[in-house]
């Protein structure tokens, strides 16, 4: 199965118990499987994400997206893993 070949990359923080993705960046996916990264801004914490790119009409641009499937938000079961 071919993977995407943009990804989008996240910072994860976490305040008042609930994780918080800040897209801070793009990644692409180069033919041996790499990945360039390009950061658009630094993270906060050391902890970030890399995610394949939802469908923009499933993401509200510049609000905060609610937990589904593929847009990067992370589910209670991810966030405890964080």
């Amino acid at each position: 199965m071919d993977q995407p070949k943009v990804k989008i990359v996240y910072n994860v923080t976490e305040r008042a118990g609930r994780s918080y993705w800040n897209r801070v960046g793009i990644a692409f996916v180069n033919r041996d499987g790499s990945l360039n990264v390009r950061l658009e801004s630094l993270p906060v914490s050391g902890e970030m994400q890399i995610r394949d790119q939802a469908p923009r009409d499933t993401a509200a641009i510049g609000s905060v997206v609610e937990n589904s499937p593929g847009n990067g938000a992370s589910t209670e079961s991810e966030a405890a893993l964080l």
